[in-house]
């Protein structure tokens, strides 16, 4: 059975090759919860676990491991590799190699800066390939036609928004290293969590409302008989 018919409640309105309409929340958290559990709070999970018993090496370490192993697991059983994992393999490979090197605290608190960086980069150069990391990550948390996506306007508004993404994320970036250096680690620790969230929520905000704009454009045109 194919993914369509398997999970009608993430497809609606397939027989109308270039619509597509959001699922139901309560569907979409279902959807993308295992996704983001796997690639972003186990990560951080088993990091502080084995921090708390090994140090900073054995949590680098045990943190990598998971990511990695996750991958490897994955692939042994033919699944594919979703981004949200890859985009965590990116950051606990900087991470690991940057304190196992370096065991400095500044190092260390530096280390997820550069992870949104690389991040930041990542999503830049997307968009001159032609492959905005963006759509890879909606359709990760969203399943979409083929066609809705091969729609020209669809195309150019993940362009967009992979842009958008790599100037938040060095906004990000850019917040964090100020503060790293020109704050004291509890203010850095604190306040930082602040303003990466604020940031954060605006690119999502802006996000949101451009694809449901989108949503309105492509499904109000006629679909060619």
């Amino acid at each position: 059975m194919d993914d369509a018919t398997s999970h009608p409640h993430l497809h609606p309105h397939l027989h109308r090759p270039h619509t597509f309409e959001l699922p139901r929340v309560r569907a979409l958290l279902l959807h993308a919860a295992p996704r983001f559990i796997e690639g972003v709070i186990a990560p951080v999970a088993v990091f502080y676990a084995a921090f708390a018993v090994l140090g900073l090496t054995g949590g680098m370490i045990a943190a990598v491991a998971w990511v990695y192993g996750g991958i490897a697991w994955r692939r042994l059983r033919g699944h594919p590799v979703s981004a949200t994992l890859l985009i965590a393999a990116v950051g606990v490979t900087v991470r690991a190699a940057l304190g196992v090197v370096t065991h400095s605290a500044v190092i260390y608190f530096l280390q997820p800066t550069l992870g949104t960086l690389l991040m930041a980069v990542v999503f830049l150069a997307s968009v001159p390939l032609g492959r905005p990391l963006a759509q890879k990550l909606a359709t990760e948390m969203v399943p979409m036609p083929e066609a809705f996506l091969k729609h020209a306007r669809v195309r150019r508004f993940f362009l967009r928004i992979s842009l958008l993404w790599s100037f938040v994320l060095f906004a990000n970036a850019l917040v964090s290293l100020w503060m790293l250096f020109h704050q004291s680690v509890g203010t850095y620790v604190w306040a930082r969590t602040g303003l990466v969230v604020g940031i954060g929520a605006v690119g999502v905000v802006v996000s949101v409302w451009g694809f449901r704009r989108l949503l309105r454009h492509v499904n109000a045109r006629p679909v060619p008989a």
